[in-house]
């Protein structure tokens, strides 16, 4: 296959060791595999890889067998994983009632559920590189490429760098866009005993889904895997303080019949996309790129989607092309990524069964500033204007043949269940 970029990808560079690096690397790995070219996997060892539980998308499970090679129901087992159908919605919106939003074919189509440490170690088994320990000082942007600069050994020159070092340290209105109206920002990491049974002669088969529980000060994920259960409390620590939500976190737990628990992290988080997720030279991916709470399990698939379309324009584009090419690719990227906050942050419109100062807020304060937020003017993308089309079809009393199709990113399925299930 003729690919006219890759002459110009003699040097690359990933820069980070969580999702998103791993499978830049590996997926580098897989498209350049006559190994013509120089990789190098970037990381500071002394940062850890926090092993939480984690959702994705049923592209995930494609995608990893034919990065690793492994059959699936070997991925599944070394990722402690459970085949996950959906995400069930417990107390959200006007109608008080638990529904769940499924994949596409509802009961076929299914995702992982995952240890996100176990995922890096296999997608490194799966990929040549060389292994750089080091901390990166910066990334920065030559004419002729990139350069990163370490703490302690010499600066190296790359001609195409994947940024996946995770959030920035602030957010700011030049380089991000705040999607301030998903009105959550912190949440807390327990770990807890399993639920679901490993198999001795296989992978779990059973259906499996994230839930999604509506609490007064938030909500609570719980991803069942096979060596343990993860929950995590989502809410917004400037509403409510870590105490009052590790209180109704015990009463939870003790509800759903938990009695002991590991602590494993409190994590402080920004929902926001990068106005440059790439430059033509510096790609950003995962949470360097853009973040939003974990509703819907957007990370992983918003990662992939960004490694993959960098990946085939670079190699599959001439470099003659590059500075033509370039605003293109990141308006498509930002503008799914927004997309991706509409959807999520729509999920907080009609409150919940909890008349709480945190859902009021929610759906009074926050979710009303989506328009202004994603304002097509301010975010120089068509973000709003896809989620507010697809809105208005599900309002009509015919939906024609030829819209059933539509993505915004997501399918229309997706948005009609959550309408139907919030009460919109």
């Amino acid at each position: 296959m003729f690919q006219p970029g890759r002459a110009s990808l003699e040097r690359i560079a990933v820069v980070g060791r969580g999702t998103a690096g791993s499978l830049a690397a590996a997926s580098i790995a897989r498209a350049l595999p006559d190994h013509e070219y120089e990789l190098h996997h970037i990381y500071d060892s002394r940062i850890p890889v926090i092993g939480v539980g984690e959702g994705s998308w049923p592209s995930l499970v494609s995608q990893l067998h034919e990065l690793t090679d492994l059959p699936h129901e070997t991925i599944q087992r070394r990722l402690n994983g459970t085949r996950k159908y959906g995400v069930s919605f417990e107390d959200w919106g006007r109608r008080n009632q638990h529904f769940i939003h499924f994949f596409t074919p509802p009961q076929v189509s299914y995702a992982y559920h995952l240890s996100a440490d176990l995922l890096a170690g296999i997608l490194e088994e799966a990929t040549k590189a060389q292994h750089i320990d080091a901390n990166v000082l910066r990334i920065r942007r030559v004419d002729d490429g990139a350069v990163i600069d370490f703490d302690g050994r010499s600066s190296e020159r790359y001609d195409l760098v994947f940024d996946a070092r995770g959030f920035p340290k602030e957010v700011v209105p030049e380089q991000h866009i705040d999607i301030s109206f998903i009105p959550t920002n912190t949440a807390v990491i327990r770990r807890c005993p399993a639920i679901i049974e490993p198999q001795h002669d296989g992978p779990v088969v059973e259906h499996t889904y994230t839930r999604a529980v509506a609490r007064p000060h938030g909500w609570v994920f719980v991803i069942p895997l096979t060596a343990h259960t993860s929950y995590g409390y989502i809410f917004n620590r400037d509403i409510t303080s870590l105490t009052d939500v590790e209180s109704d976190f015990d009463s939870f737990l003790s509800a759903d019949q938990v009695s002991e628990f590991e602590q494993r992290a409190v994590l402080q988080f920004p929902n926001f996309v990068h106005r440059q997720m790439y430059d033509g030279v510096i790609a950003r991916v995962g949470n360097a790129a853009a973040f939003m709470e974990p509703l819907e399990a957007t990370a992983i698939v918003s990662a992939q989607m960004q490694i993959g379309m960098v990946l085939q324009m670079r190699i599959n584009r001439s470099i003659d092309l590059l500075e033509k090419d370039t605003p293109v690719v990141n308006r498509f990227l930002v503008n799914n990524v927004l997309t991706y906050g509409l959807f999520v942050g729509w999920h907080y419109s009609c409150g919940s069964t909890y008349d709480s100062e945190f859902w009021r807020k929610a759906r009074d304060n926050y979710w009303p500033t989506h328009k202004d937020v994603a304002n097509p003017r301010r975010v120089d993308c068509s973000a709003l204007e896809k989620f507010d089309a697809l809105l208005k079809l599900l309002k009509q009393p015919v939906i024609d043949k030829e819209d059933w199709g539509q993505n915004a990113p997501l399918p229309l399925s997706s948005y009609a269940q959550i309408s139907e299930g919030l009460g919109v």
